[in-house]
């Protein structure tokens, strides 16, 4: 595996070699932050390979209700499915810190990965990762009450994106992704008054500290208690 990625990230899972030859694919493209990468329902098939910042899926309704549906950082491969399918996009990519990119075709991307078995390999594994996190945000919604299934998202969140907060005890962990109220309720299933409540429950039991769109958990061991995900590694 690459350090320079997280291990729950594509590029992550490489090897240098076959890193290396990744890396030369497509073109490598700076974006703003809250810049728009990719539109939900176009049609083209060309993945975005995220090598610098933090990108977030949304998805719209037809009657404009937004939801986000995921968190992308570097390393990520995004909006894979569209092009595998060959389906419009389902969602709407938009970064959330000054973000760099490669742009690959997906011919190119598919003539990568059938030369590349290691590559092939670490694709299912991100795939599979992301439809068990799906899988577990329904057994979430019936399984938990609110508090329980925010702290399941936050929990999985910072053992796949936390940094360690400098100067604190190790458990300390900030995020690593900067997400509103709205956004982390929309992760977790809920409405967003419930939610506000959620994370003040959680907060009151000194698990985890709140400042504008950032959170630190205050002690992980005592967050994966709660959230009832001790002996899980979701990534």
């Amino acid at each position: 595996m690459n350090p320079r990625w997280s291990p729950s990230t594509f590029l992550g899972q490489l090897p240098a070699e076959t890193l290396d030859r990744l890396l030369h694919l497509g073109t490598l493209t700076a974006y703003p932050a809250h810049r728009i990468l990719l539109h939900q329902g176009d049609k083209s098939r060309h993945v975005l390979l995220i090598t610098e910042g933090v990108v977030k899926v949304v998805t719209s309704s037809e009657d404009g209700c937004d939801m986000l549906l995921a968190i992308r950082v570097a390393g990520d491969l995004v909006e894979e499915m569209a092009a595998f399918e060959n389906q419009p996009r389902s969602g709407t990519v938009i970064a959330c810190s000054d973000v760099s990119a490669h742009v690959i075709q997906w011919h190119a991307l598919e003539a990568f990965l059938t030369r590349h078995a290691d590559a092939m390999s670490a694709v299912f594994q991100m795939m599979s990762a992301r439809l068990r996190w799906a899988n577990r945000r329904r057994l979430d919604f019936r399984a938990y009450g609110a508090p329980t299934r925010l702290a399941r998202v936050i929990a999985e969140l910072a053992q796949a994106y936390g940094q360690p907060c400098d100067g604190t005890p190790k458990q300390n962990v900030t995020l690593g992704v900067t997400l509103t109220q709205a956004e982390l309720a929309s992760l977790a299933g809920l409405a967003l008054p419930t939610a506000e409540k959620a994370l003040a429950a959680l907060s009151q039991q000194g698990l985890l500290e709140r400042n504008y769109r950032r959170i630190t958990i205050s002690d992980i061991p005592r967050l994966l208690k709660f959230a009832k995900i001790e002996d899980e590694n979701p990534y």
